[in-house]
This record gives C-alpha cells, sequence and structure tokens, in this order.
C-alpha cells in the first residue's frame, strides 16, 4: 500500500487555531462544572484528551479552505468555530462508534466506554462494569455534540442547515453499516451508499460546503464543491478500508484487522466476495467473528489481495482522487484555496492513518 508523506501545511496551518479555539472551549467548560460537582472532573478529562490527544483535522481544513476560496479572511472567528464544532462532532461521531463496534482501542489508547468501565471494576462499584462504561461513554459523546451544536447556533442560517443536514446523513449513514454488519452481507452498490453517506460526505463534501456557506456563497459554489468533495469523499472512504483491514497498527491506532472482526460492509469485502471462489468463500464466510485470531485475519488478507481486491480498491482511489483535482482547477475560487484543496486531495488518497 502507498504510504503518505507529512501533512501538507495546507492542513497543519489550519490545525493549530482549531486545536486552540477547542482548548478554550474545553477548559472552560470543565471549569465551570468542576464547580458544580468535582467528581464531574473525569468526564470531562476524557473528553478533552480524546479531542486534543489526536485526529487529522481534515474537516476543519476543507471547510477553512472553501471559505478561503469563497472570499473569507484568514484568521476569521467564525471559520475556526466551525473547524472547532467538526472536531467535537467526529468525537461524538467516534465515541459513540467504538460502543456499537465494541471496539477497545482508538488512537493507540483505550476506547472511551474501555476507559470507564476499567474505572468501575477497579473501584467494585455495584451494577454491570461494561454497561456502566457504554452508558457513560454515549453520555460524553452527547456532550461533545452539545457543545458542537452550541458553537454552530451563531452560524449564518444556510450553514446550519447544512450542519444540520451532515448530521442527518452521518445517523442515516452509520444506521446502514451498522445494518450491513448485522446481516452478514452487503453488495456493491450498497457498500458504496454506506461508505458515502457514514464517512464521506461528512467528511468533505459537507464540510466544503459549510465553509461556503459561512462566506454567503454556497448557492453559487455548491454544485463545483460537491464535483470535487463527492468523489474525493468516496476516495477517502475506501482509504479507511484499506487501512482498517492492512494498516499498520501502530499509525491506525486500533488493531490490524479490527473491520474485519467486526464485519465491516466495505466495497473491499463486497468485491472480494464477488470474484471468490468456493475455498475463498469459506475464508470469508469468517468476516465478522469476534473471535478472529491472527492467522485467520492474516488468511484473509491475503483472498483480498488474491481476488485482486485490494488492488480495485487502490486503483479506484487514484482515480476518485484524479476526477476530484481536475474538477476544482476551474471553481470559481482563490488560486491559493484551489492549490490547497488540491495538496488535501493528495493527503487523503496516500495517508497511512
Amino acid at each position: 500500500m502507498t504510504t503518505s508523506s507529512a501533512p501538507p501545511l495546507a492542513l497543519t496551518s489550519v490545525a493549530a487555531p482549531v486545536e486552540d479555539r477547542l482548548r478554550d472551549i474545553l477548559t472552560g467548560e470543565a471549569e465551570r462544572w468542576l464547580l458544580v460537582d468535582p467528581r464531574l472532573s473525569e468526564p470531562f478529562s476524557v473528553l478533552s484528551q480524546f479531542v486534543l490527544g489526536g485526529g487529522k483535522r481534515l474537516r476543519p481544513a476543507f471547510c477553512h479552505w472553501a471559505f478561503i476560496g469563497a472570499g473569507g479572511t484568514v484568521g476569521d472567528p467564525m471559520v475556526i468555530d466551525a473547524g472547532a464544532a467538526f472536531e467535537l462532532l467526529h468525537a461524538f461521531a467516534l465515541m459513540h462508534d467504538d460502543v456499537m463496534d465494541g471496539s477497545s482501542t482508538r488512537r493507540n489508547s483505550p476506547t472511551v466506554h474501555a476507559t470507564f468501565e476499567a474505572m468501575h471494576t477497579s473501584n467494585e462499584w455495584n451494577g454491570e462494569a461494561r454497561r456502566f462504561g457504554e452508558g457513560v461513554a454515549i453520555l460524553v459523546g452527547d456532550l461533545a455534540e452539545v457543545f458542537a451544536d452550541r458553537i454552530m447556533s451563531a452560524a449564518p442560517t444556510a450553514a446550519f442547515a447544512i450542519w444540520n443536514e451532515l448530521k442527518i446523513e452521518l445517523n442515516i449513514g452509520q444506521y446502514l453499516d451498522v445494518l450491513g454488519a448485522a446481516r452478514g452481507e452487503v453488495d456493491l452498490e450498497s457498500a458504496r451508499r454506506i461508505s458515502r453517506y457514514k464517512s464521506g460526505k461528512y467528511t468533505i463534501e459537507r464540510p466544503l460546503h459549510l465553509g461556503a456557506a459561512l462566506a454567503g456563497r454556497l448557492e453559487e459554489l455548491r454544485e463545483p464543491l460537491s464535483r470535487f468533495g463527492e468523489p474525493l469523499g468516496d476516495a477517502f472512504q475506501l482509504k479507511d478500508d484499506l487501512l482498517g483491514t492492512f494498516g499498520d497498527s501502530d499509525r491506525t491506532g486500533k488493531p490490524v484487522g479490527d473491520d474485519l472482526r467486526e464485519g465491516k460492509p466495505t466495497p473491499l469485502l463486497a468485491i472480494a466476495r464477488q470474484r471468490a471462489n468456493t475455498s475463498q468463500l469459506a475464508v470469508l464466510s469468517r468476516v465478522g467473528s469476534l473471535d478472529l485470531d491472527e492467522k485467520e485475519i492474516s488468511t484473509m488478507q491475503s483472498v483480498l489481495v488474491e481476488t485482486g481486491a485490494s488492488d480495485e480498491i487502490e486503483r479506484t482511489i487514484s482515480e476518485l482522487t484524479e476526477q476530484a483535482l481536475s474538477a476544482i482547477v476551474d471553481a470559481p475560487m482563490t488560486s491559493q484555496s484551489i492549490e490547497a484543496l488540491g495538496d488535501l486531495a493528495a493527503y487523503v488518497g496516500t495517508r497511512d492513518h
């Protein structure tokens, strides 16, 4: 698999002010609520560590460069706030996703529900440790979403409408993902739909739309931004699928093959099942079994390679990225923003985590 170079300046330059804003928000809220009850230090501490301790900040970057491209000003508090809101919403989505998937690791650390489950166990509290951990993780995730919504409530009407739509799309995609994993079989068309709504739109296309809306040019730029953001969003999720199956756990922060244990309904798996022979289908029938060991994961990875599914996904990522790059060249936006979006597009398709 192709590995990435360092994140581009188009990403890192946006991340710093967004992280400063997040730090201010979370520190202020923790100080306010610790006056109510000092026991609230644990959830606020875990939330802060989760939000500030990792993440690529892609959503703030795409939002920022659409805003700048539409005539916005660098450093405008409105777009920095939007970036912070995206990161809080992403924290909410990941925390809930980890509960649904039963994941124990995120970013090389215990997931939020695993952290609170361990706290319950070590203190020998009443009730079931697992239910306590999952319940608190849901609440901490909800708290992040509330903070995100509160930030976005001051946005222009068109931007807030995009914000609400992307949250609906995220939930729709997540439901289809959970359903696909439970049913065990998803065709290629359904797998692509899940990828688009669970991740692609929410990561790239909608942040672009939101940035344009903040600058007051959504209707003019919606179509060219979609021509760029939709294929690139698909490429982003396809890359995530490869990393979830073949990635280096030290880089991805999750155990190798976790997507196979969870039975994620990915295009990668759908293509492999279409092309597999009888013996290969027998191997893939174990996808979704939580007790898969490293040997079985390795055998499944071999099937994904032997069927040509992994190569097909890599080719598709390259094609989608080129499609996106071609679409943005003539967009009625500043040359600086077009160049920055091109750098982000290249990074999306070649990253290693």
